[in-house]
């Protein structure tokens, strides 16, 4: 019997019964208290972070700073235009009235993909090469009627066009003009007759890969295209000198 008791004085202290407490619930166990000494420096190392870090266009103080805009650069013909063209043709047809003086309106740069017909992805293709050239998201054009000769159907999508205007027109114009027509094969020049009758002139090119923009090693296809340059003007003989005030080639 003394061999039991002191084996039982031993063993460690069994846990309460759960009858112990009211509704049988257990005491819950309290989470361990972190050191004193471990806080403090963390605190100290968040309040100097908050202080120390700056939000971008903030002071030291707070302060928030407004942020200059970027300044953007006019587009050379266009401050051409203004500064000597338009006192040009002033003088030249004898207009009395600034609101007389012709001026480019729009570009419309349009691209025909035959083989759109059997395959979509060249006009996507042609889409995001025009895309480059102009600057400009082009829009997909779409066959307007059924034309059972060349499997056509309506609302299928054979080529692709952008219209420029404003800074866009003037850079692409300045563009074609200085680097993209000299570099076309055998060019002897513009027509001087591409006249609509209402001042708005038209050309062609073949090979779309005449333009900077487009890498002739990565281009698969090579397509052409057709540019319409639309002014103010009443006649072709304004539109006419207004092109050439611009530098365009015209054959002589």
């Amino acid at each position: 019997m003394a061999d039991k008791e002191e084996k039982k004085a031993k063993k460690p202290d069994q846990k309460p019964d759960k009858q112990a407490r009211p509704g049988g619930a257990q005491p819950s166990a309290k989470p361990a208290k972190a050191d004193k000494g471990d806080k403090a420096p963390k605190a100290a190392q968040a309040e100097k972070g908050d202080k120390g870090a700056k939000a971008p266009g903030e002071k030291a103080s707070g302060e928030k700073v407004a942020r200059e805009p970027e300044q953007r650069v006019p587009a050379r013909l266009k401050v051409q235009f203004e500064e000597t063209i338009r006192a040009r043709l002033a003088e030249q047809f004898g207009y009395k009235n600034r609101m007389q003086i012709p001026t480019l309106n729009k570009v419309v740069i349009n691209m025909g993909i035959g083989e759109g017909v059997a395959d979509r992805k060249k006009v996507d293709a042609a889409a995001a090469d025009l895309a480059l050239i102009s600057g400009q998201k082009a829009v997909i054009t779409k066959a307007r009627k059924s034309i059972a000769t060349y499997k056509l159907r309506d609302g299928q999508a054979i080529g692709c066009k952008v219209t420029l205007r404003k800074a866009r027109m003037y850079e692409f114009l300045d563009r074609l003009i200085n680097i993209a027509l000299p570099r076309v094969r055998d060019f002897r020049g513009l027509n001087p007759k591409s006249f609509d009758g209402r001042g708005n002139y038209s050309l062609g090119i073949r090979e779309h890969i005449v333009f900077p923009e487009i890498d002739y090693d990565k281009t698969s296809e090579v397509w052409g295209m057709d540019i319409t340059v639309c002014t103010t003007a009443r006649n072709d003989d304004e539109a006419r000198a207004l092109l050439t005030a611009f530098n365009f080639p015209f054959r002589q």
